[in-house]
């Protein structure tokens, strides 16, 4: 009998066209070796082309969800994506303060590709008082970063004064995603923890293939996380697995296809 591998939940909304949410993140931990679990917090109508509609799940049962997981099979690390509502966001904080599940990130999944807002403003407000404070990592990209802070990134010094104001809000880390920073000619991912910035540099594709990027690169993390590595460890890790991702991007459907963690599984 094989040794039980390390086990990672995602607390996140279903994507049916498979690109990003649940689906991709699933995909992502299985190509890292980790057992992936899920607490579904939507479900959405999603395809290439985009969402045309998403349905709730009750908050309570995306709190027994967690706590089903974690009382049985236990939790190494977990994620968040699409969280839909303050009142899911206040069940799930809730949740993880019964249940252990390890080093926790917060993707925090506020505004569309395209830049749209996805949260009202009482669900950011509940990520910035409930959900930061007890996230290990929190991994927005730059639109999200305006939503929650109020700074519209344009240089990598403006990465860094967001970081600044993220952590001030009570992570123990903060993961400034640049890939939106269109003007640069490299992608510059920031990480800070209150005392030192850590500059992630990588290559910026000409692609239009990026749809489940964050999704993919949260759940990178998590599976080292999950495996005990140190934070910069495990988002240097995230930063190589995504870039590969996204050099693997694939056309699906009439739209934006999806980054692909596929290439690991090669050869």
């Amino acid at each position: 009998m094989a040794a039980t591998p390390p086990r990672v939940l995602t607390i996140a909304g279903s994507d049916s066209g498979g690109g990003a949410g649940l689906q991709a993140d699933l995909r992502t931990l299985f190509a890292c070796g980790v057992h992936g679990m899920t607490a579904v917090t939507a479900v959405t109508v999603q395809n290439s082309l985009g969402v045309t509609g998403y349905t709730e799940i009750p908050p309570e049962v995306v709190a027994a969800q967690i706590e089903a997981v974690a009382t049985d099979i236990g939790v190494d690390a977990a994620k968040t994506g699409m969280l839909a509502s303050a009142a899911i966001i206040e069940a799930v904080a809730s949740a993880v303060d019964r249940v252990h599940v390890g080093p926790f990130v917060v993707d925090p999944v506020a505004a569309s590709m395209h830049g749209h807002q996805l949260l009202a403003d009482d669900a950011l407000d509940a990520l910035r008082s409930l959900l930061f404070p007890r996230a290990t990592l929190v991994t927005p990209n730059l639109d999200e970063v305006q939503l929650l802070t109020g700074i519209e990134v344009r240089s990598r010094a403006d990465q860094r004064k967001a970081a600044e104001a993220l952590h001030a809000m009570g992570p123990e880390w903060v993961l400034v995603k640049g890939g939106h920073l269109w003007d640069d000619p490299e992608c510059l991912d920031v990480l800070y923890d209150g005392a030192e910035f850590i500059d992630l540099l990588g290559p910026r594709y000409d692609v239009r293939h990026t749809h489940g990027s964050g999704d993919t690169l949260a759940s990178a993390i998590a599976s080292q996380l999950a495996r005990g590595a140190d934070v910069p460890t495990a988002v240097r890790f995230g930063k190589e697995f995504i870039v590969r991702s996204v050099a693997a991007a694939y056309p699906l459907g009439g739209g934006v296809g999806p980054v692909s963690p596929l290439w690991r599984l090669e050869g």
